[in-house]
């Protein structure tokens, strides 16, 4: 960090989770990309972080864990409904995802979300120290920064957001536009993961607000507001550690030789959401199989699905027909001892996790829409030998940055199907020289100079 100023971060969910899921248990570090991202710098620097623990009517008194300052905010049943289900992730996350399911609007969900805004912005403002370097994370408080600044303008406010932003054309159909772009523009500094993000919301400012000003500085109701892109990324050295333990390979050698040795591992890993593309990802996986150009005897696919919203109808609906597509495959082309798709819906604790890309051949990240996508950039960092092929949508974040990867259509089927197969048969020297620049970026791009080159930003 530039300076030694400690950062105060708000963010919908704390960065821990109960042990074990018990209520009179410990607590544990939480997996996830924002938490991944940001711990390493709080730890490093100190720090605080405002979120809510996960769990409805829970109140906690402020703690401290693992270094990082924890206070909780409370959230009753009804706003896990509205606040979080209802707004956060039935209308903003699909349609800040290029409305790939229909957003819902609706009106009864609005208040509440403005309602827990106020909460984190109260919290926020009692526990911030005069100049405190307060930032702000994601799509669930975009009202906060206006809300903090109205409460404490004698801080400086960052707002950061780690899905895309939408083309003015589809941010248009929120009847709460405004609304939300006032609350983003109560920001000192706001930061998104790609130049076309700072394009669209700039451009959705100018057209919506009285924000004036080029694409990277707005002027707003007498402030000056940068707006830039600051790509996300991970702790590249602690990946590239857990790689070079020797449990870790011992434990990637053994998940070869479960689904055997000889045959070619097609590894995803992604959260059980309709924008990450699995079922498409999976029809071209079959195709590869039913045009001949592999077998059972030559490859596997093997798909890490973490659950998510579960509460949620639609992704109930979402894991049954991801299920029967697993089946399908499994039911035309598995063999004895040769299962076409391995399917695991779980979690994966680090180590397991790292294994797993530490044993697979081909690394397959292909969403339909992604803000970055870190399991791209995890993979990268365990490749510590120079092998290994990544196969990237053109519609995630990482992918301009990471350049050498074979990039994709996701919905252009045939070109799944020509990148998988170039995948498995992409000469040695060709593997090592993509890995190797991808690694490089990867490495001098770290989470560190993520949060610094945002938080130099935000103390200009």
């Amino acid at each position: 960090m530039a300076q030694s100023r400690k950062l105060l971060i708000i963010a919908n969910r704390l960065p821990i989770n109960r042990a074990g899921h018990s209520s009179q248990g410990g607590w544990e570090i939480s997996p996830g990309g924002l938490v991944t991202a940001l711990s390493p710098i709080l730890k490093e620097h100190g720090g605080a972080w405002i979120g809510w623990p996960g769990t409805a009517g829970t109140h906690l008194r402020p703690f401290t864990f693992d270094r990082i300052g924890i206070i909780p905010i409370r959230l009753t049943q009804k706003e896990v409904r509205s606040y979080y289900e209802g707004f956060s992730n039935e209308t903003i996350w699909p349609l800040f995802h290029d409305a790939i399911r229909p957003p819902k609007f609706v009106s009864e969900w609005w208040q509440p979300y403005t309602d827990v805004n106020w909460r984190f912005a109260r919290a926020a403002a009692k526990q911030a120290r005069p100049g405190q370097l307060v930032w702000v994370h994601d799509y669930h408080l975009q009202l906060v920064p206006r809300m903090l600044r109205e409460l404490r303008p004698d801080i400086r406010i960052g707002f950061f957001l780690h899905i895309p932003f939408p083309p003015e054309e589809l941010f248009a159909w929120l009847p709460w536009r405004r609304e939300l772009l006032q609350g983003m523009l109560g920001a000192d500094v706001i930061g998104f993961q790609t130049t076309a993000d700072v394009r669209d919301f700039s451009r959705a400012a100018r057209m919506f607000t009285s924000a004036a000003g080029g694409d990277t500085l707005l002027r707003y109701r007498g402030r000056r507001i940068r707006v830039g892109a600051f790509p996300i990324s991970i702790d590249f050295d602690e990946f590239e550690s857990i790689a070079k333990r020797g449990r870790v390979i011992h434990r990637a050698l053994d998940i070869r030789r479960r689904v055997g040795s000889t045959r070619r591992i097609l590894l995803s890993v992604d959260r059980l959401d309709y924008t990450k593309g699995l079922d498409a990802r999976m029809i071209a996986f079959e195709q590869l199989l039913s045009r001949r150009l592999a077998t059972v005897d030559d490859c596997l696919l093997m798909q890490v699905a973490v659950p998510s919203r579960e509460s949620v109808d639609e992704y109930a609906e979402i894991r049954g027909h991801i299920e029967r597509t697993v089946g399908r495959i499994n039911g035309e082309y598995s063999v004895p001892g040769r299962i076409a798709v391995h399917y695991f819906r779980r979690n994966l604790n680090r180590e397991e996790l790292v294994a797993h890309y530490l044993a697979a051949d081909v690394m397959l990240v292909t969403p339909l829409r992604d803000g970055m996508n870190l399991v791209a950039k995890e993979y990268i960092a365990t490749r510590t030998t120079n092998s290994g092929v990544l196969v990237l949508s053109e519609f995630a974040g990482a992918a301009h940055e990471l350049t050498q990867a074979l990039l994709v259509n996701p919905r252009d089927t045939d070109g799944m199907v020509r990148a998988f197969d170039t995948a498995l048969h992409l000469p040695l020297v060709e593997t090592r020289k993509r890995i190797s620049r991808l690694r490089s970026q990867v490495r001098q791009h770290d989470v560190f100079h993520w949060a610094n080159s945002f938080i130099e930003a935000l103390m200009q």
